[in-house]
């Protein structure tokens, strides 16, 4: 097994301490990456200034450092590796060239990966291995490779079960010891059923599916927290029900880390602005364990680091704080655990409105505005409502966008980016989006080019997530609408949240925009995996 103890950090001094946002934290020390920014102009005051100071070279230069850091640590930045924490470096690194004095905020979160894949087989009495396909390790899964009896637990493997399997200490009475627990899905959670397999003595367990329609198929599942030791599968309806019979014998191998670990978001503001009015920007950092996460979401972490680097000197009329959140793609857990932090302080408060850009350079982009009026995703399963102000925020990158001739669409609030904390607790919110898995359609093909019946990134969550699966083209038009609605709202944001401010500087706006070009955009929000169910555990009930 691969070690995979965290070194220590040999860059954060803990010596001083900074105080923002209400936290106490702790104060850190293709394209080439560039030095800390020097400008022609040093106020960047106006749009077209600041725009300009945010070039496209500069934010493309920033991806290729977060590439060359995935490169060096096995092709990944996920939250709680080295690569990650080289990330965070990275990024403290430059906010302190350009006179920032970022913060780094520490946290625990539940860290799982699967090191290489997991077996399946009957041993006896038709000795079977099974495809990849037909099961999955559960998240948070424990390591092991076990071998013996397959016993099944109060089932009988008929189609939609309604038994406990597994969910009582019961179910297991008369289990022997040493065994493989055979279980099928209902009626309690995974982790449960799971811990009472353990407990019995199971050295490993299956769980499988309960064959009602769209209920067949292998299942993803997640035991929500480290703590089973065992390893456990969710498997087909067919793999279970074929397993089960007397004198079954068979083989789980898994290889997994399943663990508490630290990890960081990092934090910056500006010097200036009304402490009372926070404009909030943010970005996760961090990658899938599949691959570098550049698109994904190296361009909206490096967006806002140029978009911070330019505005360093501009004499703000609110305060403009920028994010990098940690564990993104293990459930939004640093944009969780810094509203949580905030609220229990009572900061919360201070943030008048939160930006969210996850990914912003989609090969095969659409030009998508967070829907907050939910005029083209009404609220329901797949579109969370927009807060109070959070129309106005989709109305102004419209209009941005119209004001440079630039078709846009919209995307609902889904639930799968870092907006998700600060809009339950009714801040206003809004951001890019250029496309994930989703397949762009005709419609849009016509309106911003690129390849209809195609996905937005072929590369989402996989290894070719690097600088060759970004398009320059969308990098540019982004970063530069990311600046301007940063500096727009840096000087006002009466429009959104009531909040006065003299507003300061040419910040170019179009005529009202009014529908959606695209009729309903794209359904696909940005962030995890629309299967990755983090809030409510896979499964169950």
């Amino acid at each position: 097994m691969i070690p995979h103890a965290l070194p220590q950090r040999a860059h954060f001094g803990r010596a001083s301490l900074a105080f923002l946002g209400g936290l106490a934290l702790v104060a850190t020390g293709g394209l080439a990456a560039t030095a800390g920014p020097t400008y022609s102009n040093s106020s960047n005051n106006t749009s077209e200034k600041l725009r300009t100071a945010v070039s496209v070279d500069r934010v493309a230069a920033h991806l290729d450092a977060l590439d060359t850091i995935a490169l060096a640590h096995g092709g990944t930045r996920m939250s709680g590796t080295q690569g990650y924490n080289d990330s965070v470096d990275y990024v403290v690194g430059k906010l302190q060239a350009s006179g920032y004095k970022p913060v780094v905020q520490p946290f625990t979160f539940p860290f799982f990966q699967e090191l290489s894949p997991s077996v399946l087989a009957q041993t006896s009495p038709e000795p079977q291995v099974y495809p990849a396909g037909s099961f999955a390790t559960m998240t948070y899964s424990g390591a092991g490779d076990a071998t013996g009896p397959i016993i099944t637990v109060d089932t009988t493997g008929a189609v939609g079960s309604t038994g406990t399997s597994g969910c009582e200490a019961a179910d297991f009475a008369g289990f022997t010891p040493g065994s493989i627990a055979l279980m099928q899905r209902g009626s309690c959670s995974f982790a449960q059923k799971a811990s009472n397999a353990e407990a019995a003595g199971a050295t490993a367990a299956v769980i499988f599916n309960t064959g009602l329609p769209g209920s067949t198929g292998p299942i993803a599942g997640t035991l929500s927290a480290p703590g089973i030791g065992i390893p456990v599968l969710g498997a087909s309806y067919e793999v279970g029900t074929g397993l089960m019979g007397d004198n079954v014998t068979g083989q789980v191998s898994t290889d997994t880390i399943s663990e508490n670990r630290e990890t960081f978001n990092v934090l910056a503001e500006t010097a200036t602005g009304n402490a009372d009015n926070v404009v909030m920007v943010g970005a996760h950092l961090d990658s899938v364990v599949a691959g570098p996460g550049i698109n994904d979401n190296g361009t909206g972490s490096a967006a806002i680091l140029a978009v911070a680097e330019a505005m360093r000197k501009v004499e703000t009329v609110n305060k403009v704080r920028f994010a990098w959140w940690g564990a993104e793609e293990h459930g939004l857990l640093g944009a969780h655990h810094y509203v949580n932090d905030l609220a229990a302080s009572g900061e919360l408060a201070r943030v008048g409105l939160y930006l969210n850009f996850d990914m912003i350079g989609s090969a095969n982009f659409g030009r998508f505005v967070y829907d907050g009026d939910n005029s083209a995703f009404p609220v329901g399963p797949g579109a969370a409502a927009g807060p109070a102000g959070s129309g106005q925020i989709e109305q102004d990158f419209h209009n941005y966008f119209a004001a440079e001739g630039l078709p846009s669409g919209e995307t609902a609030f889904s639930g799968r980016s870092d907006y998700g904390p600060f809009i339950a607790r009714g801040i206003p919110a809004g951001g890019l989006f250029t496309g994930a898995e989703g397949i762009k359609t005709e419609e849009q093909a016509s309106l911003f080019g690129g390849v209809a019946g195609q996905p937005y990134d072929s590369c989402y969550h996989a290894a070719c997530d690097d600088t060759g699966n970004v398009s320059i083209e969308s990098l540019d038009q982004m970063s530069d609408a990311i600046a301007h609605l940063t500096l727009t709202y840096a000087m006002n944001t009466s429009a959104v949240n009531g909040v006065g401010g003299d507003e300061k500087g040419n910040f170019k706006q179009g005529g009202p925009y009014e529908g959606n070009p695209l009729g309903g955009g794209t359904e696909s929000g940005g962030g995890l995996h629309p299967e990755h169910d983090h809030d409510a555990e896979l499964a169950d009930h």
